[in-house]
């Protein structure tokens, strides 16, 4: 009788033959690039915005904005200017959802002018061949 280790081990000795699959990307479904694009730039936005609001309280914290205050005085001369109060966390937060959401619409819209133009020029070029292959 033979363990189970020993059919193991006589199994792994064997040559798998490795298996080639090409395959022909010949058209792409609008609304799935429309609806991926839009997911993935939106994704992109909230990420924008929560980057952009954590940069703000790291340098807000850290004293940064202070140092630059200082420096802007003596080129300003005006001893009122603040970046804290000038670009607040509310106007970098507001501005940086804003940027998120014209790149949202702005880039869901190329997803889906870029499926239309790979779907047209399949019909000159014949597709894009794809190879797989079970290694």
């Amino acid at each position: 009788m033979t363990s189970v280790a020993e059919k193991l081990q006589r199994k792994e000795q064997r040559r798998v033959a490795t298996k080639q699959v090409r395959l022909k990307l010949v058209y792409i479904d609008f609304w799935s690039v429309v609806k991926l694009s839009f997911l993935v730039w939106l994704c992109a936005g909230i990420a924008l915005v929560v980057a952009t609001v954590l940069i703000w309280v790291v340098l807000n914290s850290t004293g940064i904005f202070g140092r630059v205050d200082d420096t802007l005085r003596d080129v300003l001369s005006d001893e009122s200017f603040s970046v804290a109060n000038t670009f607040g966390l509310m106007q970098v937060g507001g501005f940086a959802l804003i940027v998120a959401l014209i790149n949202t619409v702005v880039g869901t819209f190329l997803g889906a002018i870029g499926a239309l133009l790979y779907n047209l020029s399949v019909r000159i070029t014949g597709g894009l061949l794809v190879g797989f292959q079970n290694s």
